[in-house]
């Protein structure tokens, strides 16, 4: 796998939140490198019908466009997921090639990454969360990278059973 550096290149507040974001996103596309169309798509967890390595990567986009367009931007939601779906993202991730979703993922973070360079840490998001606070940037920024960490452990553990590839 692709060896990443978790390194600042500065070390204020902002770019060391943004560094370790930019982290945990090269890393869950790091795991995926080297995988087949066809093992993306493989449901490995008995458990766990919907997590391919598509699926948490479909699920990650879908999560930044969430808490910067919905939540920070306050935009309206166009997701994937419906109440009755909760899980659409996963589920329809196996429809598009790997790379396809690797390389929308790339986009949007290059996105994103200009979104939060254009705004004060301390802005408040427009949306709210589920207990009708207006989180501040730095309090999405953390949950990303919180979030996105959670997720490579699931792409560590699907690499590890496709194909015996183990990192970071």
């Amino acid at each position: 796998m692709t060896k990443i550096d978790d390194t600042p290149p500065a070390w204020d507040e902002r770019t060391q939140l943004t560094t370790f974001l930019d982290y945990a996103r090269e890393t869950a596309r790091a795991k995926c490198d080297g995988v087949s169309a066809e093992n993306a798509r493989k449901a490995l967890l008995p458990g766990s019908p919907l997590m391919t390595m598509s699926g948490v990567i479909n699920h990650l986009r879908w999560v930044e466009y969430y808490w910067f367009q919905v939540v920070f931007l306050g935009e309206e939601d166009r997701a994937p997921m419906t109440d009755e779906d909760p899980d659409r993202e996963m589920r329809i991730a196996v429809d598009f090639p790997l790379t396809q979703l690797l390389d929308e993922y790339a986009d949007q973070s290059a996105h994103y990454r200009e979104l939060v360079a254009g705004n004060n840490l301390d802005k408040r998001a427009e949306g709210t969360i589920r207990n009708g606070l207006h989180v501040d940037l730095r309090w999405i920024l953390l949950h990303l990278t919180e979030e996105t960490a959670r997720h490579n452990g699931h792409l560590d553990i699907l690499r590890e059973m496709l194909d015996g590839t183990t990192g970071d």
